[in-house]
């Protein structure tokens, strides 16, 4: 969008609503009428109204995007028809250019950092603030239901004015946030009375020493939906099992690792209607029932009859895994990502689910565990595999083997994010073949430069394969030894691929050039510890305005390069800095490069590490 369409929206030319009241009684004077036709001197307002009444029913951004751009009538009307709101970057426009613009939001989804973040390559202080925001949002959105936020930083002051400004605000999901602690939970709980979800995922949440599950008002709740797995604080399980009992809507409950395998039992008496349960630690405490004496944990699970998803497992004792028996053969998604489990244990439960779409797992489960998965889950889309070590100096316990496994009896997967230590071309090879349908394929061989295990060859031909053979593939991440070729490959048969990781690989200026050139849909780009200089950077002067980000961290770009890509593209926000959050001197190595479009020009809370060219 250019500054010129956003000033669009502002045309004193056209007529009030009143002004069109007003009119209706002189038009024989005010419109010429022939042989019987009626001519609205308004046919743009007319087209508004008609378009707002049409436009409530399209839902898809994308298509939203698209109509506001055919005229001024359609922008306006665009604009005042949309409820929800996406912004996949928080600095590419400002809260009052939004607010300016949109004035009737109900649901905003917001993204700050990059996801490198995850990986603590961004510190902590660089920026993501969501005070301005909700500033923003509290005088103009008093309607405002919904809000997601995914790594931004959020104050326990910026809870509070969310709870006090919004009366109908229902649904809160924060994503990999931090700044925030449990009294700004505690007023949510207290001030939101209609808050259907409070969803807690992967954030960093101070303890405060304030009881916040006991904030929530008295009575009945509109709960469906409680995820707070994520939260590393003690909670009153009294107030816990009071709360779950008085809500009766409740679907979606995740629990932290201080909720033992009996308060969990408790819990599960009192919710038996939960489709989604998150289950705490799933170990006993201290003082839980022990030995013949403990409850019947299986048909606390039995009454459960429409669990269909599981997770937690945080501290788990593996002799109380037959407990979840019998929902097994229900389950379309299990997450043993944080159960520190072997094959042999996977193995006793997965054989019992037939039905299972998801699948997120620990590398514990060696390849043996893998290929159990593949004789039993037939109709599995989604695998993920997180490592337990992943130092280098390991040769790991899933490998080639494993994802071989995977992809000949799992052979209508859509999506998968497997690290490993080894890997061959073969079995990358066999995945592209007996997968077709793949979306997702983000492969993290955790050694440097790795090659081919068995032929020492690079992953050249692995990963071309994937992008040839894959023809709806849309999101890569390559590692391992590669060389210009695979690049090219991408380059030239990644059409649709539109976020791209790479890490460890690469060998000159000319793999990257491939991909910028070759990728037309290509919006997100990252890229760590690669060789790629400046002449790879400058090779994408022509694409970075279609890009939604780009990430180079230990590369090969200097701060010259970097202030050439600024001064050619002034539209585009070009941030460097160095590690440790030591600023970049003019002539150096650029630690890390983070480009971004935006609207409103450079940020004004950079902090001093960061340099805006």
């Amino acid at each position: 969008m250019s500054d010129d369409r956003a000033e669009m929206s502002e045309d004193d030319d056209r007529p009030s609503p009143s002004d069109l009241v007003g009119s209706a009684t002189n038009r024989n004077r005010s419109s010429p009428v022939c042989a019987g036709e009626y001519i609205s001197p308004y046919p743009d307002q007319i087209l508004e109204n008609v378009l707002e009444d049409v436009l409530v029913f399209l839902t898809s951004r994308r298509d939203r995007n698209a109509v506001s751009l055919v005229c001024k009538s359609w922008y306006r009307a665009e604009a005042l028809t949309r409820s929800d709101l996406f912004i996949g970057n928080c600095y590419a426009v400002s809260p009052p250019r939004v607010t300016a613009r949109f004035e009737r939001v109900k649901s905003l989804a917001l993204k700050g950092k990059p996801r490198f973040a995850d990986f603590s390559l961004l510190p902590s202080d660089w920026g993501a603030h969501f005070t301005p925001w909700v500033n923003a949002m509290a005088v103009s959105y008093p309607a405002l239901e919904k809000l997601y936020l995914k790594r931004m930083s959020v104050t326990d002051d910026d809870l509070a004015l969310l709870a006090r400004s919004f009366p109908l605000f229902k649904e809160l999901v924060l994503v990999c946030c931090e700044g925030f602690g449990t009294s700004g939970l505690a007023m949510v709980a207290s001030h939101c009375r209609q808050l259907r979800v409070l969803d807690l995922i992967e954030d960093e949440v101070t303890d405060d020493e304030v009881d916040w599950i006991s904030c929530f008002p008295e009575g009945g709740t509109c709960l469906e939906s409680l995820i707070f797995d994520c939260v590393e604080c003690p909670i009153t399980f009294e107030a816990l099992e009071w709360l779950v009992a008085r809500s009766p809507s409740l679907k979606k409950l995740r629990l932290n690792r201080y909720v033992s395998i009996g308060q969990l039992y408790r819990l599960m008496i009192r919710a038996p209607q939960l489709t989604h349960l998150g289950t705490g630690s799933f170990s006993p405490q201290d003082n839980d029932p022990q030995g013949d004496q403990h409850p019947d944990y299986a048909s606390a699970f039995s009454a459960c009859r429409s669990l269909v998803c599981l997770s937690g497992f945080r501290e788990v004792i593996p002799d109380f895994l037959s407990a979840i028996y019998p929902v097994c053969g229900n389950l379309t998604s299990l997450n043993f990502s944080y159960a520190n489990i072997s094959a042999e244990q996977l193995r006793s439960v997965i054989c019992h689910c037939p039905k299972l779409q998801i699948f997120w797992v620990l590398d514990s489960i060696c390849d043996e565990g893998l290929q159990a998965v593949a004789e039993t889950c037939k109709d599995l889309r989604e695998l993920r595999v997180f490592p337990i070590d992943a130092t280098e100096n390991n040769e790991g316990p899933v490998s080639d083997v494993g994802l071989l496994a995977i992809s000949e009896g799992c052979r209508k997967l859509q999506s998968i994010l497997y690290f490993c230590q080894q890997m061959t071309n073969a079995a990358v090879i066999a995945m592209s073949k007996n997968c077709p349908d793949l979306v997702v394929f983000r492969l993290c061989i955790i050694g440097r430069y790795r090659p081919d295990r068995v032929t020492g060859e690079p992953m050249d031909e692995g990963f071309g394969a994937i992008v040839k053979n894959c023809k709806k593939l849309t999101r890569l991440a390559v590692s391992g030894l590669l060389t210009d070729k695979a690049f090219g490959y991408i380059g030239q048969y990644g059409k649709l691929v539109r976020t791209l990781s790479v890490a460890f690989a690469g060998d000159s200026d000319l793999g990257l050039k491939y991909v910028l050139e070759g990728c037309p849909k290509l919006a997100k780009l990252e890229i760590r510890d690669s060789p790629f200089g400046d002449s790879a950077l400058r090779a994408g002067l022509p694409h970075y305005y279609n890009m939604r980000f780009v990430w180079m961290s230990t590369c090969k770009i200097t701060w010259q390069g970097c202030k050439e890509i600024a001064r050619q593209m002034p539209g585009l926000v070009v941030e460097v800095f160095g590690r440790d959050e030591v600023p970049v001197e003019k002539g150096d190595v650029v630690g890390t490069l983070y480009m971004y479009r935006s609207l409103d020009g450079p940020r004004a809370d950079a902090p001093n590490f960061v340099r805006i060219l």
